[in-house]
């Protein structure tokens, strides 16, 4: 599944990232940053382009030699971003899609919250919960 899932404000800063533990974590987050200009020209592309807005899966956003970095975006501009590691072939879009709906349902139920501020960190345990769900399992 994944190994790095990100959610990031539509000012372009990280609320949430996690990572499975590695020796590399810095590596993600750059991998993360560095999705966020394709992620940006996506959404402008897809105003331009197709009849249909409402649309927020981005597919994938770019791959790199070991991973495929993946974006969907919300009607607010939050993003989300998910990294998978490139030799799991087994992985289908509608899968990937399926995470991202898992991802923002949960993000909704988290910022429903009334002692959530929107814009702060991400802290919720039960979203963490779902997150750790779709992160790679190395047992």
């Amino acid at each position: 599944m994944a190994v790095c899932v990100a959610v990031i404000s539509k000012e372009n800063y990280p609320l949430y990232i996690q990572t499975i533990p590695t020796e590399d974590d810095l590596k993600f987050h750059y991998t993360v940053h560095t999705s966020l200009d394709v992620v940006e020209e996506k959404i402008n592309n897809v105003g331009k382009t197709t009849n249909d807005l409402r649309e927020l899966y981005l597919g994938l956003l770019y791959p790199t030699e070991d991973y495929k970095v993946y974006g969907y975006v919300t009607n607010t501009k939050i993003k989300f971003v998910v990294v998978v590691e490139s030799s799991n072939t087994a992985l289908r879009d509608n899968e990937i899609r399926t995470m991202f709906r898992k991802l923002h349902n949960a993000y909704t139920d988290m910022v429903c919250n009334p002692f959530y501020t929107p814009g702060d960190r991400i802290t919720s345990r039960v979203f963490e919960k779902v997150v750790n769900g779709m992160m790679l399992q190395d047992s």
